[in-house]
């Protein structure tokens, strides 16, 4: 038998694009991709624990979303990026109305008094169709199984089960969109 340099012939393979080939993962039980998951602790699949205290002084626990595709958003008053997502946070809540979707954000400043702040003038500009829930992290019993992220803007998409499925820094990409229309 002859080696030469030529090619190997295989034979045609589809080509698939991410969200088919995570959607198989999931199909199949395993777990999601290292590449989809940027972030601190708690691995995709687990039944992340998230409470905390809304600024208007009632409990907050992300278990009570159960049965909801939950964007959690980690974010900073201080954080231009951060900031600038919250037109595209709001305008898909409101395009989902009536969908089981819900964002949560995480808010991480320093000092309780900016997020109250800024809190105090969302509600006097923002339609309450477009708002969602926060909570800081300086608040009273605030606990958050998923880590404290190393970047803003962060975020981490729950299932309808309540199961981490994805890990986002830094801006969120447009796939996510996709990826939530998926899970509702």
């Amino acid at each position: 038998m002859h080696v030469t340099d030529r090619p190997l012939s295989l034979p045609l393979v589809p080509t698939l694009t991410r969200r088919q080939w995570l959607a198989g993962c999931a199909a199949l039980g395993l777990p999601w991709p290292a590449a989809a998951q940027s972030g601190p602790s708690s691995a995709a699949g687990s039944l992340p624990l998230l409470e905390g205290t809304a600024p208007g002084g009632g409990s907050v626990r992300l278990a009570a979303f159960r049965g909801q595709v939950v964007l959690v958003f980690y974010w900073a008053t201080s954080c231009a990026v951060c900031r600038d997502k919250m037109a595209e946070l709001r305008a898909n809540l409101a395009g989902w109305k009536g969908q089981p979707f819900a964002v949560l954000g995480v808010n991480l400043d320093a000092n309780l008094r900016d997020f109250l702040a800024y809190e105090g003038l969302v509600a006097q500009t923002v339609p309450e169709s477009h708002r969602f829930t926060s909570v800081s992290e300086q608040s009273a019993g605030f606990r958050d199984s998923m880590g404290r992220p190393e970047h803003l803007p962060s975020a981490c998409l729950i299932d309808k089960e309540g199961r981490l499925v994805e890990r986002y820094s830094g801006r969120i990409p447009a796939s996510t969109w996709d990826r939530i229309a998926d899970l509702l």
